[in-house]
This record gives structure tokens, sequence and C-alpha cells, in this order.
């Protein structure tokens, strides 16, 4: 995965300052991550489950590239969302269409061939439910209310919504979408970050974007900053290491003193990694820094915690 193509960059005024936004490119983003999972699936403990997760990522590129045109904001509502300094298309409040349930149902028999068994009864479930009851699984995931009963479905609903507002996001066609005043909050759709990554845009070398777990923006913000709590002091980085005791590079946990919490940030200059994919390669470090203490910032919407 190449760190200066995966995604078009929106420009913004001064061409001498990092881009504040990269873009979902939706020709690549989830058929790249697809092929990240099967990469990181070779040998793993976890293979057969990264694996499926490879074959969600491609139903949802499929989905995706069949995606129709959506109500998407006009200029003014863009104009405004820039002036209020909010997203444009903001998970908890956009009027999202039905069609988001026809994802669900393309991404469901995509897969339901290759699932293994428990999960073909949880997509059973899952096709049996009505439009309501979807709506509701809906809302727990964009309310971030990833826990209690029908958890198991989440996922499922979770990459059906991720297809909608990545296809919204990668459609938008303006020039800038504005800061906001919270920097660890999606600029695009207003969810959490799953990861960050340092990569090179352009000429520029070690920049940091926070990736959108929803939507697949990514937005940049500083180095050696706590993207839950905003402070400089008190951050720090852990690492899983192989057998012979040398630390990955790919892929460390940036965990704060302040709020004590931890989000996983993705060095592509060193590996061809997908933050969604490498995150949940590394559940071993999750378990690391949670008996250190520390919580986790933002989720990966393709698990269900505590599964």
């Amino acid at each position: 995965m190449s760190a200066t193509t995966q995604s078009p960059i929106i420009p913004i005024k001064s061409s001498s300052e990092p881009p504040h936004v990269i873009a979902p490119d939706a020709a690549t983003i989830f058929s790249r991550r697809a092929a990240r999972f099967d990469q990181l699936a070779e040998g793993h403990s976890l293979g057969d489950w990264l694996r499926f997760l490879g074959a969600i990522s491609r139903a949802q590129h499929t989905a995706l590239q069949a995606l129709p045109e959506l109500d998407l904001p006009g200029a003014a509502q863009m104009a405004l969302a820039r002036e209020h300094r909010m997203p444009p298309l903001p998970a908890q409040s956009w009027p999202r269409p039905a069609v988001w349930r026809d994802v669900l149902r393309d991404i469901a028999a995509a897969i339901e061939g290759t699932a293994a068994e428990v999960a073909r009864k949880d997509l059973a479930r899952l096709k049996a439910l009505d439009a309501d009851a979807l709506e509701a699984l809906a809302e727990r995931v964009l309310h971030t209310e990833l826990y209690g009963e029908d958890a198991a479905l989440l996922p499922y609903v979770a990459a059906a919504l991720q297809v909608l507002w990545t296809g919204a996001a990668s459609r938008l066609g303006i020039s800038e979408i504005a800061a906001l005043d919270v920097p660890g909050v999606c600029p695009c759709c207003g969810f959490l970050p799953v990861a960050s990554v340092i990569r090179t845009v352009g000429e520029v070398s070690n920049l940091r974007y926070l990736h959108c777990a929803l939507c697949n923006t990514e937005w940049n913000l500083v180095r050696l900053k706590c993207s839950a709590c905003d402070v400089t002091d008190g951050v720090s980085y852990r690492a899983l290491q192989d057998g012979q005791g040398k630390e990955s590079e790919a892929i460390r946990a940036e965990t704060c003193e302040s709020c004590k919490s931890y989000l996983k940030i993705a060095y592509a200059e060193k590996a061809a990694v997908d933050p969604v994919a490498d995150d949940l390669a590394t559940l071993a470090l999750d378990i690391l820094v949670d008996e250190a203490g520390y919580a986790r910032s933002g989720p990966n919407l393709l698990l269900v915690p505590g599964g």
C-alpha cells in the first residue's frame, strides 16, 4: 500500500502546509484493507478470523462500487458546517438513507458461504430482523453502544454503515473541510478514530493522521499529542515484541498518562499498514496496555468488545 497514492487529498489554502484532510478513496479503501487482512492472516493465531474480516472488507468494496446516488449536503449546508466548525455528515444526526440496509443484506449474502457456524447463525438472526430493529442496531453503532444484547450483530451493521459513510465522504467533492474545535474527532462525520497513521504525503514525511472508524476520512494531528485529551505531557509508546525481544516497528500503542487512554499508531513507512486491519491483528497489544491501566479511546467497529 503506497502512502502517497492511497487516497485523494483534499487541497487546502496553502500548499506549504500539510493537507488537513485526506478523503477516502472509494475505489481502493476496502479492497486494500481486504488484501492487508489476508496478508496478516498468514501464520497468525487468529488467521481464520482475519481472513473472514478480509471477506467482509471485499464485500464492502463490492457494495461501495454499487452504492447509488446519495442525498448529500449542498453548498449552503457545507458553508454552514465550515462556518460553525461542524462535521457535514454527523454520525448521530445525518438522515441516513435506507439504502444502508440493502448494503447490509448484500454484505451478509456475500460472506455467509464462507462464515463459520457461529457467524452463520448471527447472519441468520440478522436476516430475520425488521427495518425498525435494524435501525435500532444502527443507532447503537453510531452512538458507540457496542455491548449488550445482540452485540455479535453489530460488526455487520457497522460494516454496512461504513460503506454508506465512506461513500458519502468520498463524494462530497468539496475543496475544504474545516478543522473542528475537538481535534480528536473526525471533521467529516464527527466519529472517533480507530487509530492514527504516520505517513508521507507529497514531499513531507512523518505526518500523523487520525483515521476515522466510520467514514475512513483521515485528518492531520501533530505528533506527540494525545488525540483524546489534547495534552502533550505524559504521552508514551508501547509495542509488542517478537521471540527475539525486538519491538514491532509497524504498530504501537500511544498511551496518555493524563487521561489514561490509548490509541494505536501505525507506521506506513515501515509496512503496508491498514489502520483497521493492523489494529485487529494486534489484539495482544490491547491486552498489554489494558492490563497496564489504559482504556481505548476509539473503537474498531469490526470488533465485538469482549467477544
